[in-house]
């Protein structure tokens, strides 16, 4: 059986918990449209989380990863649309590092788009009756890094070719705080959003989802 990896983060910042971690446990194990979940956390330190997805990607070599993170802000499940090759903190990660204007890759290509059908997988999200966007940013700090040193390693390393993949910001719980969703309403929308990506294998729909600023 095929697999899809997804990929949540340890708490941070203080927080108790971190709900991309919580949304992919809840889904490890599972089935859908023939492939098998495997749930896998990733620490959130720059470097140690890449180090961590690379023994995850050559260990499962999965058809699909979908990396889950926190964006506090957000009331909707944000599928990303571009990783960019900078890493910019404006606070420390959990092993205290604060990297500033420094590459994710150096000499690595600007960006990567994301090679999920992001808009297919918005459009599922929505009728399952979950909120979905899609992001135009995935930020600087390690969700950013994680994304981008992912697209790096599908687009450049032979053992994973045909592999697809992308990141998605996940909102605060309502125990977190404003805006909110529930977990089971990520876990649901999460769920619709991987069996669309199965499905829609090649391109993706053609509809707007842009943003004015």
């Amino acid at each position: 059986m095929r697999k899809v990896l997804l990929t949540g983060f340890e708490p941070f910042g203080g927080d108790a918990l971190n709900p991309s971690w919580l949304a992919a446990q809840a889904l490890r194990g599972r089935r859908i449209a023939g492939h098998r979940v495997v749930a896998a956390q990733l620490p959130t330190v720059f470097g140690a989380s890449l180090e961590r997805l690379d023994a995850l990607l050559h260990q499962h070599r999965p058809a699909l990863v979908v990396c889950l993170g926190l964006a506090a802000g957000r009331a909707a499940l944000s599928l990303e649309r571009v990783a960019i090759n900078v890493q910019d903190a404006r606070m420390p990660d959990n092993a205290g590092a604060e990297p500033v204007d420094a590459p994710v890759v150096p000499g690595g290509p600007a960006a990567y788009f994301s090679t999920l059908p992001i808009k297919a997988m918005r459009a599922a999200v929505q009728a399952a009756g979950v909120p979905a966007e899609v992001s135009q940013t995935a930020g600087t700090f390690v969700c950013n890094h994680v994304f981008y040193g992912l697209m790096h390693r599908l687009a450049t390393e032979p053992a994973l070719a045909g592999a697809r993949g992308g990141f998605v910001h996940v909102p605060l719980l309502p125990e977190q705080g404003t805006p909110s969703l529930a977990l089971e309403d990520q876990v649901k929308g999460l769920r619709a959003a991987i069996a669309a990506a199965l499905a829609q294998s090649d391109g993706d729909l053609r509809q707007a989802a842009g943003a004015i600023s």
